[in-house]
């Protein structure tokens, strides 16, 4: 089997990616355990996504709304987030990306008080949408972007 040079690209950015931070990737997800606690977690990410140029479209705290409901929820916020250089070239093959796009990242405490960020892997979402050769240097641009984010979001 013969395997195209940016799908090895692309697999050499994922395996990148996992072997320097403590991550899990479930079913197209990543998830990295931060070092520090859900609020600064989530002010180094933004301050990441402006660093790199992207736009922070919305801010979702889920915590908040449960709140308001009268509901308990730990702290569980959302961005969303991106540009339109980076995601057209996957909606131009597929227009179904858009709604996976623009990209996510959430910032969330777990049971034991641990801090964890997660997003949707560029490549799972353009399998999932059959997104093929002429878009991967944009899912490859992605991948090093988001791993690049989550990593200076996340550790000290």
């Amino acid at each position: 089997m013969r395997v195209s040079a940016p799908l090895k690209i692309l697999a050499l950015v994922a395996a990148t990616c996992l072997w320097e931070t403590q991550a899990m990737a479930v079913d197209g997800l990543i998830t990295i355990r931060s070092s520090f606690g859900p609020e600064e977690t989530m002010k180094l990410l933004e301050a990441e996504v402006m660093a790199k140029g992207l736009t922070i479209f919305a801010h979702v705290d889920h915590a908040a709304g449960a709140a308001a409901a009268g509901l308990p929820l730990r702290p569980t916020n959302l961005i969303i987030f991106g540009n339109a250089r980076g995601g057209t070239p996957l909606m131009q093959q597929s227009q179904t990306s858009g709604i996976d796009l623009p990209l996510k990242a959430l910032v969330w405490q777990d049971e034991q008080g641990a801090t964890w960020l997660s997003y949707n892997d560029p490549a799972y979402l353009a399998g999932r949408h059959g997104v093929g050769e002429p878009a991967k240097a944009a899912i490859v641009a992605m991948t090093a972007a988001l791993h690049a984010i989550a990593t200076k979001a996340t550790a000290p």
